[in-house]
């Protein structure tokens, strides 16, 4: 299969796409600007939220959840924004990405501007504003995403070169992190990733120009070709959540190299996705 572009290159590092039935369509994230960007029909409209927007995933309540630079904020279902206790004050440090777990539970992953390994950690924001860090030692934390009955949740610290997979609960939370796929070096590196309705894993590759498919027992099953190198993340849309949409980045390009990059792609993949979980609090 091969993406198509969906809009001009409106973006330097695309992150985070979001769908959700709320917002009447998709949302994405400029991450390095500081926007939060929004599709309607061919238009791209674009909002400022802070020095850095990571991640949004939706609230029940209406609105979203924002990972800033160095912490969480709430946005209401009017649009307004309520920045949340900074979780450090290192200027080295950033959020990255992440996600809502069965129980409405955000998970976010932080890492260092300059890639120092280990300086990255996994931090869970509960409901009440509670803030629980559950990984630490991370690089790049990246793509986290749920099987479809909730009992498993896929993870890329993306310097490792591989998917991980974690055992899932209520109680207990994150546990048993293990191997679930090793990416060869020669295709990219993993990114941010989505699991389809039958709980296949899709993930992003950065500096592969692709994302790939992955049965629920690990094997390669498809691979979308991208037309621009650095592809950062993929989530389900459109009205039978049936279209795969592709952020990419011009992040480590010269100027003259992709001109693509910074673009939305998206391609007709012939399997739904899931609705995005959607945080509580």
């Amino acid at each position: 299969m091969r993406a198509s572009q969906r809009t001009d290159p409106v973006a330097f590092h695309a992150e985070g796409p979001v769908w959700s039935q709320q917002w009447g369509g998709l949302r994405w994230v400029d991450m390095f600007t500081g926007d939060i960007l929004s599709l309607h029909g061919d238009t791209v409209s674009r909002r400022h939220v802070g020095t850095l927007a990571a991640a949004l995933p939706p609230r029940s309540a209406g609105g979203a959840v924002i990972a800033l630079e160095h912490g969480f904020a709430l946005e209401d279902s009017t649009g307004n924004i309520i920045e949340l206790s900074a979780l450090w004050d290192d200027p080295g440090l950033r959020m990255n990405e992440g996600g809502c777990d069965p129980d409405g539970r955000f998970y976010c992953g932080s890492m260092a501007y300059d890639q120092a390994p280990g300086a990255g950690s996994l931090y869970r924001l509960d409901p009440d504003g509670t803030v629980t860090t559950v990984l630490e030692n991370l690089t790049i934390s990246n793509g986290l995403e749920w099987s479809p009955d909730g009992s498993l949740a896929y993870f890329n610290d993306t310097p490792t070169g591989r998917i991980a997979v974690l055992d899932y609960s209520r109680e207990f939370g994150l546990t048993g992190l293990r191997p679930f796929v090793e990416i060869p070096a020669e295709a990219g590196y993993p990114d941010g990733l989505t699991v389809d309705s039958q709980g296949c894993v899709w993930v992003a590759l950065y500096g592969g120009s692709a994302v790939r498919r992955y049965m629920p027992d690990g094997r390669l099953d498809a691979i979308v070709e991208v037309g621009a190198t650095n592809v950062t993340a993929c989530t389900f849309g459109g009205p039978e959540l049936k279209q795969l949409f592709i952020t990419t980045s011009r992040e480590n390009r010269g100027p003259d190299q992709d001109p693509l990059a910074g673009s939305l792609f998206m391609a007709e993949v012939g399997v739904a996705g899931r609705p995005v979980r959607e945080f509580a609090g």
